[in-house]
């Protein structure tokens, strides 16, 4: 029946979460996909399940989305969820009303918990790709053509690009932490680095942005789990691939939290690269805290931060000028590269605007 119904649809989607990383099922993922040249969009967990170069690829979010993901959800009329809850959350895309949803889930409970479905599939996210590709093959003997919908995408993607140009190419100081987020994504070796962001702002700036191409290339989260809580998953994805770069993106108020385990980074001779994106400021809070930042200053953060980590033996840069950013970048790289954790320390604006779904 879910292979009926993906097979007669028009606007087939496949929404993917962080069971597919689980079960590993990255390669069925990608096969279906290419099977129904159906566009995949995945939940902030889910991102780098699907290479996100992939022409199909509708990228991935929660706060904050590419325009693409609202798009090809919108325009669909089947929607499969895979490795997903489809929890509704502040931190999740919400589902369109009045879609058949097809959800294929390890957990029972999950199934119509908070988003109505037409059919649900509990089972292994790989062993449940491959019966489904498996029982579409008698319907759809060989690949679509996907050329339509990729260019669909392309034309959706560029002039969101385009809005966005002016501050991902900022040159301006205080830096916008997009254009540190442009940069930083020219100048690492992307198939060869594990990044993570941090709760707030950081998450909601580089999630859009960032295109995963390898599986768990990308650490998704961000949900209710507390500030700098990615300092730890860098140094877990260090541990686990000693051989690649692992970057965690925070900001002021999140080295707040855990900067201080930037020395357990040091002791330890784990080498990662913290990039920090420091406004002294709780900037996303600025809209909704005004009576208390005016009154008792609970936004306002300050701090030496690239001289915390030099204190603590790593290597520590602070960088206030666009043209300072690539270098610094490739000094940190280095520096990772010899042993010493690098803590890069960007000043940046007040930066309030993210890419919101619409």
């Amino acid at each position: 029946r879910a292979a009926a119904a993906l097979a007669e649809a028009k606007r087939p989607v496949i929404y993917a979460g962080t069971g597919v990383h689980w079960a590993r099922a990255w390669p069925q993922l990608r096969a279906l996909a290419e099977l129904l040249g159906a566009p995949v969009t995945t939940s902030l967990g889910g991102k780098s399940a699907f290479p996100e170069t992939h022409p199909l690829s509708a990228g991935s979010g929660g706060v904050a989305t590419p325009a693409t993901m609202p798009h090809v959800l919108k325009a669909a009329d089947v929607i499969l969820g895979v490795g997903c809850s489809f929890t509704e959350s502040s931190f999740a895309v919400p589902m369109p009303k009045g879609k058949r949803i097809i959800h294929a889930t390890l957990d029972p409970n999950h199934l119509n918990k908070d988003v109505p479905i037409e059919l649900g599939l509990i089972g292994d996210a790989a062993l449940t790709l491959e019966a489904l590709t498996a029982a579409l093959k008698d319907r759809i003997r060989e690949a679509r053509d996907s050329a339509g919908i990729a260019a669909e995408l392309a034309s959706v993607r560029a002039p969101w690009m385009e809005k966005w140009s002016a501050k991902l190419n900022s040159d301006a100081a205080p830096l916008s932490p997009y254009r540190v987020i442009r940069d930083l994504m020219r100048t690492v070796d992307v198939a060869n680095t594990i990044i993570t962001h941090d709760a707030g702002s950081p998450r909601d700036q580089l999630s859009p942005f960032w295109a995963a191409t390898e599986p768990l290339s990308y650490l998704g989260w961000g949900k209710t789990t507390q500030l700098g809580y990615g300092l730890g998953l860098a140094m877990g994805a260090k541990l686990a691939q000693p051989e690649k770069l692992c970057i965690n993106v925070w900001g002021d108020a999140a080295i707040g939290f855990t900067g201080m385990d930037f020395e357990t980074a040091v002791r330890e001779r784990i080498p990662i690269l913290s990039i920090l994106l420091n406004n002294f400021s709780m900037a996303i809070e600025l809209k909704i805290m005004q009576v208390s930042t005016e009154k008792y200053r609970s936004t306002d953060i300050s701090g030496d931060y690239a001289a915390m980590a030099r204190a603590f033996g790593g290597y520590g840069e602070r960088v206030e000028r666009p043209e300072d950013i690539v270098p610094a970048i490739r000094r940190g790289i280095e520096q990772t590269r010899n042993g010493v954790p690098a803590l890069l320390e960007f000043i940046t604006a007040k930066e309030t605007e993210v890419s919101r779904p619409s």
